[in-house]
């Protein structure tokens, strides 16, 4: 039996299930064992209960820790659950293929859409793969190929959101990253198709925006979406990223928060302890929501869908004014 990656602020049910896992060593010992049975029991209902009390009130700064826990399910993950002959297509036919966004096309319930993502990976050898879900221009310019694709042959889009930002290295900025994320907030804007965007973890700065200018956005109930980090508001409010607390607060970075600002449409719940102790449940919840968005927007023409999209994000602009 294996532990959880614990945070810090779940010590208290590290200790406990700790413990619990002792005493199950022991009871298995080869002299015949010990009859632990009550104290597991009683061990496990502190542990449930003190679960309970520390997720029910968590703060911005411990959600954004939730958001960016390893084992949080990744894009690949939910592509896989969620889709049947996905087909990815590489490359942005202009420099290079970006293996932080994953796209191609699928069958969701049957029918044909179009999917995007963005990868951070899962282990050491896969993170450096995906450069840790931070996209370069090129990346974004394989998602604006994809969904002119998708425009061109009427095809619902997707959109996995999981980022810390756009890649910002010198490179990247050489090769056009604040056009190509334009570029793809453009396209997004302009489609004629239904288009919904998950935020799975982390949304961050217009690395995530360049895929989620969405019909419908949704975020995980302990996912964060943000202009910055907060280490990153913090350095500059502050001149010091240890304040990244106070500046997660500030910022209001989480899913509640944005949906009572009406930045996002809905939020999907997550199991107790958040998505990573029970990946397949939160990915059922998932499919429920892309579903019923799909279904909502079914009943409007290409035209209608481009106009509510852009009235959408200018609302959130004068709301947020």
């Amino acid at each position: 039996m294996s532990l959880y990656s614990y945070l810090d602020f779940e010590k208290p049910i590290a200790d406990l299930d700790g413990q619990i896992m002792e005493l199950k060593k022991l009871s298995e010992g080869e002299n015949g064992g010990v009859d632990v049975a009550e104290e597991v029991a009683r061990l496990e209902k502190r542990s449930a209960e003190a679960l309970v009390e520390i997720f029910k009130k968590l703060t911005p700064w411990q959600k954004a820790q939730v958001a960016r826990h390893p084992d949080r399910p990744h894009c690949s993950q939910y592509v896989d659950a969620l889709f049947d002959e996905f087909t990815p297509l590489a490359g942005d036919r202009k420099f290079a293929e970006d293996a932080a966004v994953i796209a191609g096309f699928a069958r969701f319930d049957g029918n044909p859409v179009a999917v995007i993502g963005q990868e951070k990976g899962s282990d050491t050898q896969s993170r450096l793969k995906h450069n840790f879900g931070m996209a370069r221009p090129e990346g974004y310019r394989k998602a604006v190929r994809i969904m002119e694709m998708a425009n061109r042959f009427g095809l619902p889009v997707i959109t996995m959101v999981d980022t810390a930002g756009a890649y910002p290295g010198i490179g990247a900025e050489e090769r056009g990253q604040a056009e190509a994320i334009a570029r793809s907030i453009e396209i997004s804007l302009n489609l004629e198709v239904p288009m919904v965007s998950v935020v799975i973890g982390e949304g961050g700065s217009g690395g995530a925006i360049a895929i989620a200018t969405a019909n419908k956005v949704y975020m995980l109930e302990h996912a964060i979406y943000s202009v910055i980090s907060p280490e990153g508001g913090a350095s500059i409010l502050w001149r010091d990223a240890a304040r990244a607390r106070d500046a997660a607060t500030a910022m209001k970075v989480t899913a509640q928060d944005l949906l009572a600002l009406k930045v996002i449409d809905g939020i999907i719940g997550e199991p107790l302890g958040g998505a990573h102790r029970d990946r397949e449940a939160v990915i059922q919840e998932t499919r429920k929501t892309v579903e019923g968005a799909l279904a909502d927007l079914a009943g409007l023409d290409g035209p209608a869908l481009k106009k509510a999209r852009r009235e959408k994000f200018l609302a959130i602009g004068r709301n947020l004014g």
